[in-house]
């Protein structure tokens, strides 16, 4: 080989380097498995080929390598609590899986329409709920670390076009207030992963075919300094509009705000669920929901300049409830064509 050469591959090597640590990871082909462990536990049995499989190892097989797990504070009624979330961040790490976890902030469900404030943290003033969220971020963030289940990215909020923590972190007339909660959120994540790689933080909310209200939410959140690496998308097409209304969104964000995006949440009935009384989009079978993830996915790896990073379905594997038509299974525990997706992926 010779010395020119040789030059050559190296500066081939370092721009390759170069360009991956500047643009962010590989694209992320994930799902939300908040559910399944219960699930499983509770004796539902997720099939393919009439084969009883557990749920990690399905995904894997077909191409899933991220998974999404939710944190409530202290649940109740639902079983996502520190130590169950713990033990299904473990399985799925000594599987392979990169690992995100969605901080909800909150006991129970947090959304656009609902902030519930943790009852513990009930009455505090905002001093003392920054200083909540950061101690409770950062000794949440050890616990993992300490079990050998470091996440990859964390999500500060759970779908935060509304804000936190209501009533103190409620938008539109807290942005002062939020913005330090998240601020402590993200402080907490450092200080909890010690001297490891800082998992990326992730701004989430749900927006994902409304351009204007996605513009007014991060132009207003970079007013205020936020250090966010990554954007947060949910996109159900029944409540966000069209495909095409995602494209424009994910271009607008790709070109204004330059940070890697993630459609975080999306799914689709493969049963007639949303669209009984009016037109679909795609058909709600179980053909139609694959035609459909499929599409979602096209869609995000077309974003300009590489910033479409990743999707996640919520959520494939659930004990047996009215959501389960939009999971990867019908009503007998059998696996669907959604599933298939990303096969070819897994034998590049």
């Amino acid at each position: 080989m010779t010395t020119r050469r040789l030059w050559l591959l190296l500066l081939c090597a370092f721009v390759i380097v170069s360009f991956s640590r500047s643009h962010g990871q590989e694209y992320a082909i994930g799902a939300d498995i908040s559910f399944a462990r219960e699930a499983e536990q509770q004796g539902v049995v997720f099939k393919e080929n009439g084969v009883a499989t557990p749920v990690l190892e399905m995904l894997k097989a077909h191409g899933y390598h991220w998974v999404r797990l939710r944190l409530f504070n202290a649940p109740t009624d639902l079983p996502n609590n520190l130590d169950y979330t713990i033990a299904s961040a473990k399985a799925a790490k000594k599987l392979g899986f990169h690992f995100l976890l969605d901080l909800h902030y909150s006991d129970t469900w947090a959304d656009p329409a609902k902030q519930f404030t943790p009852e513990a943290w009930v009455g505090l003033s905002h001093d003392q709920l920054v200083k909540a969220v950061f101690a409770y971020t950062r000794d949440t963030i050890a616990a993992f670390r300490s079990a050998g289940a470091l996440p990859d990215m964390v999500q500060i909020g759970n779908e935060v076009i509304s804000g936190m923590l209501w009533p103190d972190g409620r938008l539109p007339d807290n942005w002062d207030h939020f913005a330090a909660l998240l601020k402590a959120g993200i402080d907490g994540v450092a200080a909890g992963a010690g001297d490891n790689p800082h998992p990326r933080i992730m701004i989430h909310i749900d927006r994902g075919g409304d351009l204007e209200g996605t513009q007014y939410f991060f132009d207003k959140l970079n007013s205020y300094r936020v250090p966010y690496d990554v954007i947060g998308q949910s996109y159900y097409p029944w409540w966000h509009g069209g495909l095409n209304q995602l494209q424009e969104n994910l271009n607008f964000m790709a070109k204004t705000y330059k940070k890697d995006i993630f459609v975080v949440e999306t799914a689709y009935n493969w049963k007639p669920t949303e669209y009984i009384h009016k037109k679909a989009p795609f058909p709600e079978t179980p053909e139609g929901q694959k035609q459909f993830l499929a599409a979602v996915d096209r869609v995000v790896r077309e974003t300009p300049g590489g910033f479409g990073k990743g999707i996640f379905w919520w959520e494939p594997a659930v004990p047996p409830q009215p959501i389960r038509s939009r999971g990867f299974f019908d009503n007998n525990g059998n696996v669907l064509p959604v599933i298939f997706v990303f096969d070819p992926a897994t034998k590049h």
